[in-house]
């Protein structure tokens, strides 16, 4: 029995994470849930995004299973997925994009995972202003040897385990010749040690013209927090949205796993999400459990129905009649 964290979420979370839990525990994997709190809701209900009570159920499974957040912009609390990242050391974000059959997109054979630095870079958020006017403003962006040796080792441990064939850094060390050179130089001191995994450098800019011209040329990229993310995003794009991405984030002892997009409150309670993305995450989460004959019945059963395109959320097929519920009982009664 592994025990798991749930947090649902706000806006689309509960309705989302309801289906993604029903598929899970028709898989045969043996989870123990234990229901915490986060995010705008609980704020709301406690004062705080992140109780000490889910802190100290994360600390205790060591991994969570999480649906989006609302963060506030440009006032208040910073990222809870940040601070969580923060809090136990999460310094690998897994991004995977894979091309569906049931999907129109254009392209058909898409499949890249980004490998994004977590915990350095610009979002360690150390930002002040200049002048008492609070018209100048600064970032800095942390970059450690440490820190970045770590990641684009896990980048090429990462190939080696899924038989991926490529990894690629992206960086900006043409121009931030200090923190991005520090990155490029740790990264090609790693990939020496792995002469049988191909090895490139893009600049990120080309990078993502690249990626929109030619997607079949990256398998796995590296890069530093910022331009994961944004890269995430791009990869996302190229195979149908942020509804059919999930995340997963990896410390030495703990781990979490969401769906990347956000809590998307103007559709909340409607039953048009659609929870692919989660439920993907969760897929992840089971390959990291060790519960791999039910990661791979749960994601057959999540392709047989997207692929098949009829129970699915309008997002995927406009003139569907279905919605949230109706595709999670689909992929459950898909299960075989």
């Amino acid at each position: 029995m592994h025990n798991v964290t749930l947090i649902k979420g706000d806006g689309i979370g509960p309705s989302i994470m309801d289906a993604a839990v029903a598929v899970i525990n028709a898989s045969g994997a043996k989870i123990h849930w234990h229901e915490a709190d986060a995010g705008m809701s609980a704020y709301e209900r406690t004062g705080t995004p992140l109780p000490d009570a889910t802190m100290e159920s994360i600390a205790q499974t060591r991994v969570a299973f999480k649906g989006p957040l609302t963060t506030m912009v440009g006032e208040g609390f910073r990222s809870i997925n940040v601070e969580l990242r923060k809090q136990y050391d999460l310094y690998a974000n897994v991004r995977p994009a894979k091309s569906w059959k049931g999907v129109k997109t254009r392209y058909d054979d898409v499949d890249i995972v980004i490998v994004r630095e977590n915990t350095e870079g610009l979002y360690v958020g150390l930002e002040h202003y200049l002048t008492p006017a609070k018209d100048i403003a600064e970032s800095l962006a942390v970059v450690t040897k440490a820190g970045s040796e770590r990641i684009v080792e896990y980048a090429f441990k990462y190939a080696i385990d899924n038989d991926r064939k490529k990894v690629t850094v992206c960086h900006k060390a043409n121009i931030l010749k200090y923190t991005q050179g520090l990155f490029l130089r740790a990264a090609r001191e790693i990939a020496a040690k792995y002469p049988d995994i191909e090895f490139d450098e893009k600049i990120v800019d080309a990078a993502c013209m690249h990626m929109v011209m030619k997607p079949e040329q990256f398998d796995v990229v590296v890069t530093t927090n910022m331009f994961g993310d944004i890269l995430s995003d791009l990869t996302a794009g190229l195979v149908g949205g942020l509804g059919l991405i999930p995340g997963a984030n990896i410390g030495v002892d703990a781990a979490l796993f969401e769906a990347v997009h956000g809590s998307a409150p103007d559709i909340a309670g409607k039953n048009i999400a659609n929870p692919t993305a989660v439920m993907m995450g969760g897929v992840m989460m089971l390959n990291h459990l060790g519960e791999h004959e039910a990661a791979i019945r749960m994601q057959n059963a999540i392709e047989k129905v997207v692929n098949g395109g009829v129970y699915v959320t309008p997002d995927l097929s406009p003139d569907s009649k279905y919605g949230t519920k109706e595709m999670g009982q689909a992929i459950v009664d898909a299960m075989e």
